[in-house]
């Protein structure tokens, strides 16, 4: 079944009503919730029936906000293909962010414990590190 065809049979049996991008969104928003509570609760089968709720809602929400399905899903291949080269690159007194290439931001670092930090940072966004 194509995707365009799936959101508007999804429409036309959807069980509430709403022009409102908010309600629609905060929908969503539950079922993702109840599904995570699920398998929480390691109710794997619950999960999947919240899961699939909120795909639904999911494709209310597109048609709310008038977001093309198929157009969407290709935009999300090719921001996923695209690779963004995140490196942190320590100096004697500061440390600077580079992604693909172009500096986005920096600070001056005083201590080892500065430098440990920055460390940590670089960690958590899945940056490279160089010290020059």
């Amino acid at each position: 079944m194509e995707l365009e065809k799936a959101v508007e049979l999804i429409w036309e049996n959807r069980k509430y009503t709403t022009t409102d991008p908010k309600e629609a969104i905060s929908h969503l928003n539950e079922e993702v919730a109840e599904s995570l509570k699920a398998l929480l609760r390691n109710e794997q089968d619950k999960a999947k029936r919240e899961l699939e709720d909120a795909l639904s809602c999911l494709f209310i929400a597109l048609k709310v906000l008038d977001i093309n399905p198929e157009e969407a899903v290709m935009r999300q291949v090719t921001q996923m293909k695209q690779r963004h080269e995140k490196m942190m690159i320590f100096k004697k007194d500061k440390v600077e962010i580079y992604v693909n290439g172009v500096l986005k931001g920096g600070w001056s670092i005083w201590s080892d414990e500065d430098v440990k930090e920055a460390e940590k940072i670089a960690k958590e966004f899945g940056c490279n590190i160089c010290y020059e």
